[in-house]
């Protein structure tokens, strides 16, 4: 079917498919005689204190799941499955009708209630009112809450059986989360007693629990305001001489490590102990079967408990994060155990086991798959080896194989099936678990231990307008100042890129473009750095928002090699200003020379369970100087496709006004990229989800180097020259990936006649119009 086709029965399709699923959003038929359809739920409250959205959480009915705000698709599908039939697959990929029921109203009175006294509300007024559309067979259920004013807190005070632990408490004091003045909520004190129990738990106190403390409130001053008291009290073991023991800091003895821990054979510890070696290093026991596979050095550096004199559950967690980002254990047991006949009254002795299991530390995988490049077909695949304990130090080796072919359509003639774009290549990378250098940095690595990362490539690509090789090496760190901040730092980042056996055709056509500078041999040597904060957890369904920033130089050294050993300058005459140039070369290569930073930000808006809202926005300026006045091939940027402005096929849109020839190869690039998505995304059924997007945005280059007509950024323009796209997509989630398809049409084409940019309105819709997407994974 031809792509146009395909566009013209994809529209109609959609077009009939909403027709049905309106007429059949309407329908009641499942509505048992005598009940309503609950239609909506709705939650006034005259407050801006309390959240409307935690208050809906509370009610115990809620109408059908809706998309877009208003259409009810999962119910349209059971109502248009047949009465006659049980569990047909419409009905289960759909949605039953919600029924009204008025005793799930009473326990959601009950239960907003009951949430709002724990905000501080105690005399909140709640009314429900059902409003009913007997024609319609529906009802709609709003409920209205006066919240009147909130209990607040007097005064804030502490109260300790144990004076031994208030130093400890009230040093942090000024970190709690609710004191005079804050509404009386019980949901904020519950947070402040595991506050409390954490900081004991860091300094020493293993045994403390929030069991120990209790909030005492004194209501009795009739003016909605409260005198609070934290009782923290004492332990509640006794012995022989006192009552009650007081609560215990601990201090970590020893260290018993057990590498190859298998969890059933612990279940027969006789046996289990004759078949063991040991390794005395005080403090530390090593305990292994045959050989020991680690160098006791690796577990010596990542313990983390040993940072502080008292037990630290901080330390703790920081052991555990450092030992599971290894990639070398598949169960991490941190267990410590009192001795019982050393210590005194204050102070307790623990020893620690660390008992680990082992994943496998070799292992080959292999992978093809099809490839669809603006409409390019191929396959390509690779081979992997990896060794996850090479020097016995958890050190990581990877070595890749790739490889793979494609048809460019536009370069092949009579519809052949030729593949005439091949790509070979082999990289090699080594991942130590620590930070390799001669300077002391531990203190700026207080989450978790870092990664030093070295990488050897060599890639080969012969397409038809040309054939390259790229050799890279790199070394860099890379680590986490927190559970989601994650900063990667390259102290090497070097390219060496050889072009030849262009195709004369392709020459020509490029020969007066700015574009042509980058189709040259060059070196890059650069140094950057990239943020990375990310809240998104895989687990829950919450809002979230990602920013990354990264910066990158290059050129700079080789710049003050060539000052200081008065290198030698290579001369030659611009192609496009006549004007002569001079630069220096690296073992007889050009080398680039730029800065380049990037900025992008993500939000995600969980509607619900089954509705999101993703917003992204991009910004990227490269600007080249110095001994290169062009942004190499490798990092300039382009948009379109399927992770950018899905209207338009990957590198065809852009600079700024400028449209190639319908007959060149697709290959627009630029020095600045501003982009920004919306995204709408929802369930359909099963693994099925459904989004509607709008994308905006464009290139543009930075200087007037590039000589393609409007292409140059201009403060006073760029916003005329944002094009503008819209489509909608599926998503198919195979659990493991997501199979990604997306359709988008063009709104506003800035390559178009200014004054006439949109396309709705002034063109016909044509199937120019329209880009069909495959890709893996979400855009964004």
């Amino acid at each position: 079917m031809k792509r146009e086709q395909f566009i013209k029965y994809s529209k109609i399709s959609v077009l009939l498919l909403l027709i049905v699923l309106v007429q059949a959003c309407s329908s009641t038929k499942f509505v048992p005689e005598g009940e309503y359809l609950l239609n909506d739920v709705s939650v006034e409250i005259d407050s801006r204190e309390v959240s409307r959205e935690e208050l809906k959480n509370q009610v115990r009915q809620s109408g059908n799941m809706k998309i877009l705000g208003f259409l009810k698709f999962h119910l349209g599908m059971y109502n248009l499955s047949s009465k006659k039939k049980s569990n047909d697959w419409l009905k289960r990929i759909g949605e039953a009708p919600v029924v009204y029921e008025d005793f799930q109203t009473l326990r959601s009175l009950e239960q907003l209630n009951i949430y709002l006294e724990n905000k501080g509300f105690y005399d909140a007024e709640i009314s429900d009112t059902l409003i009913y559309h007997p024609k319609k067979n529906k009802v709609n259920l709003e409920f209205s809450i006066k919240a009147g004013e909130p209990y607040r807190i007097r005064n804030y005070n502490y109260q300790f059986e144990d004076k031994e632990i208030s130093n400890d408490v009230l040093s942090v004091a000024n970190e709690q989360l609710i004191g005079a003045g804050d509404i009386f909520d019980v949901d904020v004190l519950d947070e402040e007693r595991d506050r409390i129990s954490t900081v004991l738990n860091n300094r020493g106190y293993y045994y403390f629990s929030k069991d120990y403390i209790q909030f005492s409130a004194d209501t009795t001053l009739n003016s909605k305001q409260v005198d609070l008291t934290v009782e923290i009290s004492d332990s509640d073991l006794e012995n022989e001489v006192d009552s009650v023991v007081r609560h215990k800091k601990y201090v970590v003895r020893n260290y018993q490590i057990i590498p190859d821990f298998e969890p059933m054979s612990s279940l027969n510890r006789n046996q289990n102990t004759l078949e063991v070696d040991t390794l005395f290093e005080p403090p530390y026991t090593f305990i292994y079967k045959d050989k020991l596979k680690y160098r006791p050095e690796l577990f010596e550096n990542l313990n983390r408990v040993k940072d502080s004199t008292n037990y630290s559950l901080a330390n703790v967690e920081k052991t555990f994060r450092s030992i599971n980002q290894l990639q070398q254990f598949k169960v991490i047991n941190l267990n410590f155990e009192p001795v019982d006949f050393l210590g005194n009254d204050s102070i307790g002795v623990l020893d620690a086991i660390f008992q680990l299991s082992p994943m496998e530390r070799q292992g080959f995988s292999v992978e093809v798959e099809g490839t669809n490049s603006s409409g390019n077909l191929g396959v390509a695949g690779n081979l992997n080896y990896q060794h996850k304990n090479i020097f016995r130090g958890a050190e990581i080796f990877d070595i890749t194989f790739t490889g793979g072919i494609e048809r460019q359509q536009a370069l092949v003639e009579n519809n052949s099936l030729s593949f005439n774009t091949q790509e070979l290549g082999v990289e090699v990378t080594l991942t130590f678990p620590e930070f390799l250098s001669p300077f002391e940095s531990r203190g700026i690595y207080n989450f978790q231990v870092p990664q030093t990362t070295m990488s050897l490539g060599y890639n080969y690509q012969h397409r038809p307008d040309y054939t390259r090789t790229i050799t890279n090496l790199s070394f860099g760190y890379n680590w986490k100042s927190s559970s989601y901040k994650t900063h990667y730092f390259n102290l090497v980042d070097f390219y060496y890129v050889n072009l030849y056996q262009f195709n004369d055709v392709f020459i020509s056509s490029i020969q007066d473009l700015y574009i042509k500078s980058s189709f040259t041999d060059h070196l890059i040597s650069a140094l950057s750095y990239t943020y990375v904060e990310n809240t998104q957890s895989l687990s829950r369904k919450e809002n979230y928002h990602y920013f990354k920033w990264s910066v990158e130089s290059a050129g700079n050294v080789f710049a003050a090699l060539s000052g200081i050993t008065n290198m030698k300058e290579v001369s030659e005459v611009d192609s496009i200003t006549g004007v002569k140039t001079s630069y220096n070369q690296l073992f007889g290569t050009r080398f680039a020379q730029y800065l380049e930073s990037d900025l992008e930000y993500r939000y995600g808006y969980m509607i619900d369970n089954y509705n999101a809202l993703v917003g992204r926005a991009y910004l990227g300026v490269g600007v080249p100087y110095g001994n290169f006045d062009v942004l190499p091939y490798e990092k300039k940027y382009f948009t379109g496709g399927a992770n950018g402005i899905r209207a338009w096929q990957v590198r065809t849109l852009g600079p700024g006004t400028y449209k190639a020839d319908s007959g060149d190869y697709p290959n627009q690039f630029g020095d600045i990229k501003l982009e920004a998505n919306l995204e709408y995304r929802f369930r359909l059924a099963g693994m099925v989800e459904g989004a509607l997007f709008l994308d905006a945005g464009n290139i543009w280059a930075i200087n007037n180097k590039d000589n393609r007509e409007g292409s140059v950024f201009h403060f006073d323009k760029f916003y005329k020259q944002i094009a503008v796209g819209t489509g909608a997509g599926l998503r198919f989630d195979f659990t493991y990936f997501l199979f990604r398809l997306d359709l988008g049409m063009k709104l506003r084409d800035p390559s178009l006649e200014e004054g006439k940019r949109f396309i709705p309105g002034n063109y016909p819709i044509k199937g120019e119009h329209f880009n069909l997407s495959f890709a893996i994974g979400y855009p964004f």
